[in-house]
């Protein structure tokens, strides 16, 4: 009888052990990945044209990167669809640690603004940490006879659905931007989507537009060399790069802060050794004078935050644009 019941327990705990195994086998796999990643060059994938915001971050902190892990970091250009494009593609890379996202804000707004997206933000990816905050900025041509934001909705209000604003595509924080502009101003625009602020930048100085709400990083030149005018930023502080430049809150349009976050994600799957030895490379990039005085030349606000906090910036989000989507209503053309 002893016999058959210790029998009967070696039989009942046979798949449980089996299963122990196996779990220390993969997590001794995942460890193991871990100890000798990064064997090779490792992919940084910008869902925009180069000469962005998102381009300029990713190359800054590639850069650095490649330095302290001993590999080298490709920036690689995945443009298209409001930066969607770039985002599946790493979604459903190989979790291995060698495919890596410089996501933004743009990302927490498309999930409400794209009917069916191949992927989902907030489960497909694992954040590492977001890099840093940058302002954006309305600026117009100066050809345009207005030198404030009061001046600019007069003209607006005068010829409805004749002006212009440029973004960096469907869906983008741009677009949001505008549109909350739009609705606060009591103002009718028409809004002309670009793949980036490269080609948006070349429109606005030639002309083409009236005016965008780009980040700050891809006009600052132009609006120190006069080319473009700036009436004002669109976060509730000033910014340290445009400090003459009020806000959209101190122009009138009462509550106005909309600006722009960058991050880097990897795969879901990808093993928690590898997202660990990445936020604590990256945050200590982030984090050092160099990296700082660089980001301040740009007009961007250093963060290296935990994967958790990015994580929460994340949810948050994705929830405030849904609100903030429905209420101006943002659709794709």
């Amino acid at each position: 009888m002893h016999n058959k019941n210790h029998k009967k327990t070696r039989q009942l705990l046979a798949p449980a052990a089996a299963l122990a195994s196996a779990l220390v086998l993969s997590l001794a796999g995942g460890a193991a990945l871990a100890q000798t990643w990064p064997a090779r060059p490792i992919s940084l994938i910008v869902p925009f044209p180069a000469g962005g915001t998102t381009d300029v971050l990713a190359r800054a902190v590639g850069q650095e990167l490649s330095k302290s892990l001993g590999q080298p970091v490709v920036v690689e250009s995945k443009p298209g669809a409001g930066a969607t494009l770039g985002a599946d593609f790493v979604a459903k890379s190989k979790p291995d640690g060698y495919t890596l996202l410089m996501g933004a804000v743009h990302h927490t707004i498309a999930t409400s603004v794209y009917k069916k997206l191949p992927y989902d933000f907030q489960k497909d990816f694992a954040p590492v940490t977001t890099v840093a905050l940058v302002p954006n900025v309305l600026v117009v041509n100066p050809n345009v006879p207005a030198s404030n934001v009061k001046e600019l909705l007069a003209l607006a209000r005068a010829e409805p659905g004749k002006l212009t604003y440029g973004s960096n595509g469907n869906g983008t924080g741009q677009h949001l931007i505008g549109a909350q502009f739009e609705g606060m101003g009591g103002v009718q625009l028409l809004h002309v989507p670009y793949k980036g602020s490269g080609p948006l930048t070349v429109d606005l100085l030639g002309g083409q537009i009236t005016m965008s709400f780009d980040t700050i990083t891809p006009v600052l030149p132009q609006i120190k060399a006069g080319k473009l005018r700036a009436l004002a930023v669109t976060t509730i502080k000033r910014s340290p790069a445009l400090p003459d430049v009020p806000t959209l809150d101190e122009a009138g349009l009462k509550g106005f802060d909309l600006g722009t976050w960058f991050g880097i994600l990897a795969p879901a799957a990808t093993p928690p050794d590898v997202v660990v030895r990445l936020n604590t490379e990256l945050v200590k990039i982030i984090q050092s004078p160099e990296f700082r005085k660089k980001m301040a030349d740009i007009g961007a606000e250093p963060i290296g935050n935990t994967s958790g906090q990015m994580a929460r910036q994340i949810k948050d989000d994705t929830e405030r644009f849904s609100k903030l989507v429905k209420d101006a209503r943002v659709a794709i053309e």
